[in-house]
């Protein structure tokens, strides 16, 4: 889908708000991906957008925020780079910037899983439209399978999912290999957030000899963007890898809030446990992080507390 059309919504709501949020990736050729990295950041910095986007040779990823035209400007010149034509875009919104600095890294894959070999440009499941996605969810031939990690799925999913219980996609072919069978399993459908990783987990099924993979385009943010609500079976909320943490069904900012220590989702019952302690600790790492790290942690977020008192940002420019 060309970027243009991606831009189009029907919905007011985008309009109202200060900030957009942009998620894009393809995957293409990008032999000269470290030549494109201070282009990219200059024209990030020029367009006073934040966020960061991944390069490597097999093409770009990256989540991006700033007013709506200064981000169609910046996803304008993309569109004139030949490789990264018919980005996959997705839109959310936001009151604030939920990224303090705009930072472009060069990387050997723009999602990690760690498997060789793997191209989605050549093998990939059949994509299945948001609106389609439905009757999906109701066959009971398909195995529907969550991709994302364990602490994206206790905040909301899609309840015929099968959840890997990974913690990092690294571990999704170990998943695969273990409980998936292409003898039994003979239609398997799979979603993630914004349909990367679904890209490289449909291809692997591809290589494994599964036949029939499907997978969401567009992931749960486009599900959420075009599916109204009281069609939609999603349920909860979608974790966002920002200072949102997550977004409610109309891509607004959600009610989790997020432990600076170990970056997962917590909810106000979480920060009444005893083990919860601002940019410190909470019930999910308390028992992970050492008297070191807990000081380390609690002496960053005294210096953030001090930054804000003077008006400052910790991290990241001062203004925009």
């Amino acid at each position: 889908m060309p970027f243009q059309i991606a831009m189009q919504t029907n919905r007011p709501k985008f309009v109202a708000q200060k900030f957009i949020v942009c998620a894009l990736y393809k995957f293409t050729a990008l032999d000269n991906f470290a030549s494109l990295r201070i282009p990219v950041q200059t024209k990030l910095q020029e367009y006073k957008i934040r966020g960061t986007i991944l390069l490597a040779k097999e093409g770009i990823n990256g989540t991006i925020a700033g007013t709506r035209p200064n981000i169609e400007k910046f996803l304008s010149w993309l569109n004139q780079q030949p490789a990264m034509r018919e980005l996959e875009v997705k839109h959310s919104v936001a009151e604030q910037l939920p990224f303090k600095r705009a930072r472009v890294k060069l990387k050997k894959e723009i999602v990690t899983m760690g498997v060789a070999d793997i191209d989605p440009r050549e093998s990939v499941g059949t994509y299945v439209e948001p609106k389609d996605w439905n009757n999906i969810l109701d066959d009971a031939d398909v195995l529907v399978v969550d991709t994302r990690n364990e602490y994206e799925i206790k905040v909301g999913r899609f309840a015929q999912a099968t959840n890997p219980q990974t913690t990092n996609f690294r571990e999704f072919p170990a998943f695969a290999t273990h409980h998936l069978n292409p003898a039994k399993h003979k239609k398997i459908a799979m979603y993630c957030t914004g349909g990367i990783r679904c890209e490289k987990s449909t291809a692997f099924l591809k290589q494994q000899g599964f036949d029939q993979v499907y997978h969401l385009k567009g992931g749960i943010l486009k599900y959420l963007e075009q599916i109204p609500q009281s069609e939609s079976k999603w349920q909860g909320e979608c974790f966002v890898f920002d200072e949102r943490v997550t977004v409610d069904h109309q891509l607004r900012k959600g009610s989790y809030d997020q432990c600076h220590a170990c970056r997962l989702p917590i909810t106000d019952q979480d920060k009444q446990s005893e083990k919860y302690q601002a940019g410190v600790s909470c019930p999910a790492c308390f028992e992970r992080s050492t008297k070191a790290d807990k000081a380390r942690y609690a002496e960053r977020e005294k210096q953030v507390k001090l930054a804000q008192a003077r008006g400052q940002n910790h991290i990241g420019p001062q203004k925009i």
